[in-house]
């Protein structure tokens, strides 16, 4: 592994982390994976295998662009552990498919309270179910929102809370975060 250069494993997820200034060893990593599945017994499926550049807005004008991997598709947006990335480290795609996402977990609160359930106890499957995901990982994608992205989040915290979903002390900490 080349200095500077970070692999992080998950299951059967692996990550190269390659800054700009090794850009120049990405086939080389590519290389190391590949000879430590095949001597882990493991299969490395190149059909899977994509690469992501980030680049901020400014830097991209300058730079000049970057051959593509032999064997290797370039994505612009990348879903790594349940987070979606984009290639300009801009957070909305992930804001948007999160919210989707968290919408379509809404029905079941309208069910139990049609079916009687208390409202603290609707309050607490909120909770678990919604909340739990519009936060999973925030503290690594907070932060590369632009400030549309955290309305959008605040309007949709703001309808629960209309609709009985949230106390407004959980709203408060969730907006916080």
């Amino acid at each position: 592994m080349t200095p500077g250069n970070k692999l992080c494993k998950y299951s059967d997820d692996t990550y190269v982390i390659i800054p700009a200034s090794n850009i120049d060893s990405r086939a080389a990593e590519l290389d190391n994976v590949t000879a430590w599945s095949s001597s882990s017994n493991l299969t490395m499926n190149r059909s899977k295998s994509v690469e992501i550049v980030f680049v901020d807005k400014w830097r991209r004008q300058k730079l000049s662009p970057l051959p593509v991997l032999p064997d290797m598709e370039r994505v612009t947006s990348l879903k790594i552990l349940g987070v979606t990335f984009i290639n300009r480290l801009l957070m909305g795609e992930h804001v948007q498919s999160t919210i989707s996402a968290s919408a379509s977990l809404l029905y079941a609160p309208r069910v139990l309270r049609a079916h009687g359930m208390p409202e603290t106890a609707l309050q607490r499957v909120y909770q678990a179910t919604v909340v739990a995901k519009v936060l999973y990982d925030a503290s690594a994608w907070w932060g590369f929102t632009s400030a549309s992205d955290r309305q959008r989040i605040e309007v949709f915290v703001g309808r629960a809370k209309r609709c009985g979903l949230l106390s407004c002390r959980s709203t408060a900490s969730i907006v916080a975060s």
